[in-house]
């Protein structure tokens, strides 16, 4: 690793004791012009590296910080520190370990501290805690990674799901010609996001991994995906956003064709609006619950059991509020026992909208798998056909290709053996430059 030591000590010391109050002015100026040059030097030396994989470390002791931060040399620093958060915008992570370090991580868009020998003030600090430095690793790399894919998932599911349900009530106000009056009963809109399609999202949440923990430390390239934001930029957005519309078009349009003028019950009859709405609204629960099954890629039997679970529950409570008095559930009393459950129509247009929802989703993975493939999806086929304990050397070949090679150790090795030599160089120029100002 190059570093770039900026210092302001070497003039400030080499004062005369019987001129140093004269000197004062002249000397701060002297380390201001220092600075500067140091700063100039190691911008160019940035930029006349080659090595496109070369790592760069910039050292600056807090006197000198205050000399760079003025108005006349703050830009010039700022061009070097390119990381520097107020200039370019790219989030930062702070790590510490102690009090000192708690405004730095105060400071730092993510603040990490080691709990340790002095004190747990930056763990308080902190919006993670890790208790030994080698933790970083596994902490950004594996929850990293799984933390960006889970919430990016997460979010764009919620628009998704809330638009393919509230446009429905939308088209059928438009259809009624904006009476006021409701396709859905009041506790089926109640019920929607507090229980038929909050559990699902806490497992998508909290339980989606789409490689394996062991595999996230041996491709450690596919951290690379949230910096590079691949799964919730504006495309990703509008993409899930159009797939709600598109499934509340499905969800209303074919409820009305099949359900409007056919025979429902078993005398002839037409269903009225409480079997439409009911209908339509269990196309909802099991169009969004099969949805947030293909977006996950790691199945447990919490998962299993918090969305299908959840469509289960829906047709309990239909059951169950079916059986209660008529002067509560009002129009759905019996609805599910006589009018739903024996009309073969409802199953079969259950069945055709959530096919019908799914199916372009279900075209877009399988047709990204064989022409854009991501990094995880390579990894994913690597491990479900076991390629990785067949043919060790392919497994090895791939691992190697997501680490980038970098000069570190190299660099941090040669700077420890010359930065002796530099100090005595340094120390030399500054006597010299005294002796020519004096």
């Amino acid at each position: 690793m190059k570093q770039i030591c900026i210092s302001s000590t070497q003039l400030e010391t080499n004062a005369p004791e019987g001129k140093k109050n004269m000197l004062v002015v002249v000397s701060d100026q002297a380390v201001k012009e220092n600075i500067l040059n140091q700063i100039t030097n190691g911008a160019q030396m940035v930029k006349l590296e080659n090595d496109p994989h070369a790592a760069f470390a910039l050292i600056i002791d807090g006197k000198t910080l205050t000399y760079a931060l003025e108005d006349d040399m703050k830009y010039e620093f700022l061009a070097l520190a390119v990381d520097f958060k107020e200039g370019t915008g790219k989030t930062t992570l702070a790590v510490g370990d102690g009090a000192n370090d708690v405004g730095m991580i105060q400071e730092a868009d993510i603040g990490v501290g080691i709990s340790g020998v002095e004190g747990m003030q930056a763990v308080m600090a902190s919006d993670f805690s890790i208790a030994q430095f080698r933790f970083l690793e596994r902490l950004l790399v594996v929850h990293g990674h799984w933390c960006y894919k889970r919430i990016a998932q997460m979010i764009c599911y919620f628009f998704y799901k809330n638009i393919a349900f509230g446009l429905t009530l939308f088209y059928f106000e438009a259809f009624t010609g904006f009476s006021g009056q409701s396709v859905y009963d009041d506790w089926y809109m109640l019920l929607f996001n507090v229980l038929l399609t909050l559990l699902p999202v806490i497992s998508l949440g909290v339980f989606e991994q789409d490689v394996p923990s062991e595999v996230c430390l041996q491709f450690p390239a596919l951290y690379q995906q949230g910096p590079k934001n691949l799964f919730f930029d504006w495309t990703r957005i509008l993409g899930w956003m159009f797939n709600g519309l598109y499934s509340s078009l499905i969800i209303f349009c074919f409820n009305i064709i099949i359900l409007y003028d056919q025979a429902f019950r078993a005398g002839g009859q037409t269903a009225d609006m409480s079997a439409i709405g009911t209908t339509m609204f269990t196309c909802i629960i099991w169009a969004v619950n099969c949805q947030i099954a293909l977006t996950m890629s790691h199945f447990t039997w919490i998962q299993h059991l918090f969305v299908w679970g959840s469509i289960v529950t829906w047709y309990l409570f239909l059951l169950l509020y079916g059986m209660l008095s008529p002067m509560i559930s009002k129009n759905a009393y019996q609805l599910l026992v006589e009018a739903l459950a024996p009309a073969p129509i409802f199953w079969y247009a259950t069945l055709l909208v959530t096919i019908t929802c799914n199916l372009p989703y279900l075209v877009h993975i399988s047709a990204q798998r064989f022409l854009n493939l991501l990094d995880h999806h390579i990894i994913q086929e690597i491990k479900y056909y076991k390629k990785d304990v067949e043919d060790q050397h392919m497994w090895t070949r791939e691992r190697s290709k997501a680490r980038q090679e970098t000069k570190i150790s190299f660099t941090a090795r040669v700077d420890a053996k010359i930065r002796p030599l530099k100090g005595r160089l340094q120390k030399k120029q500054a006597t010299f430059n005294h002796r020519f100002h004096s």
